[in-house]
């Protein structure tokens, strides 16, 4: 009878698969380029669980680092990038225009800086070896750091590695400091290697991740970005409906136990529609020309960018 029933299980399970496969074939596509970044997850949640598709639109993930989504997006391979506010200005700066929909989360501990013994602060490091990757959040986040106490980013020794290769790094003993983010960050908690001297619960609203298409895809397609708007908006709904099996889709995507995924997710805050309302409005509109102005000095940008089109909050209203 058990074998009788499971073989109705998954009789069922291939049907439901092919039903929805077909269902995606016939939908407009749409390629998005992010990393294993807790902060995304719900992106991956609206995926697994066939949110997308039941919005109207089929999505491919693409995981790559952050110094490719935008060369990825410029020659068509991705319509759509998650990213950090600063990175989209390093995006756009660089000739690829992009314009932000969505707010995603924001970086509420997820984000950190692990050191050796002996290292209490910044003022600390200067001259210090440090992992951190280049022309991303990490480097933005560093300069902005240490902007606030009198440094510069040329005071230290930086090594360009992606935030799993700086964690892991790290706890290998071979840097002084790393800069990195969840999952990555509990690499260094769980192994008790040197300690946390900041996180970004210590900067909030300063690394806040968001949905962006370039102006022209937006024009032509804009059913297709509300659709995964609104499929945001229900995979937040999923979590707190279904948060068992929410944590194990989720926590599946990046080598995670659903228990070890929750873990990581209360270093994050994910942004809902009426935060996304108020954020996309007011806050943003003025924390691109401050995060604009910061990566101008620390030579993070060859040239400001124009950031004047680089928000629209209609989708989310």
């Amino acid at each position: 009878m058990m074998r009788r029933c499971f073989g109705v299980a998954a009789a069922l399970a291939v049907a439901v698969s092919a039903a929805t496969s077909a269902l995606g074939a016939d939908l407009p596509k749409v390629t998005l380029a992010m990393s294993g970044w807790t902060g995304f997850a719900p992106i991956t949640l609206a995926q697994k669980a066939g949110i997308f598709e039941r919005n109207g639109v089929q999505v491919e993930i693409k995981k790559m680092p952050t110094s490719n989504r935008h060369q990825a997006m410029a020659s068509g391979d991705v319509q759509a990038i998650t990213t950090t506010v600063d990175t989209h200005i390093l995006y756009a700066s660089s000739g690829v225009p992009v314009t932000q929909v969505l707010v995603l989360d924001t970086s509420a501990g997820g984000d950190g800086i692990a050191a050796r013994d002996g290292i209490a602060s910044l003022k600390d490091a200067k001259g210090k070896s440090v992992a951190v990757q280049f022309g991303g959040v990490p480097q933005f986040w560093l300069a902005y750091l240490l902007k606030q106490q009198g440094m510069k980013l040329d005071d230290l020794k930086l090594t360009n590695l992606e935030p799993k290769d700086a964690a892991n790094a790290f706890v290998a003993g071979q840097f002084d400091l790393a800069v990195t983010y969840e999952p990555y960050l509990s690499t260094v908690r769980t192994n008790n290697a040197g300690k946390i001297i900041v996180t970004s619960a210590e900067t909030p609203g300063v690394i806040v991740d968001t949905l962006a298409f370039q102006p022209d895809y937006i024009a032509e397609n804009p059913k297709v970005v509300q659709a995964m708007v609104k499929s945001w908006f229900e995979a937040l709904d999923m979590i707190k409906a279904q948060p068992d099996e929410a944590y194990r889709i989720m926590g599946a995507d990046v080598n995670q136990t659903p228990e070890q995924f929750q873990a990581s997710a209360k270093f994050v805050q994910w942004y809902d529609r009426d935060m996304n309302r108020t954020y996309m409005a007011e806050t943003l509109p003025k924390f691109l020309k401050e995060a604009n102005d910061v990566m101008a000095e620390a030579r993070l940008v060859r040239r400001p960018a124009d950031v004047s089109t680089m928000v629209d909050a209609s989708f989310v209203k």
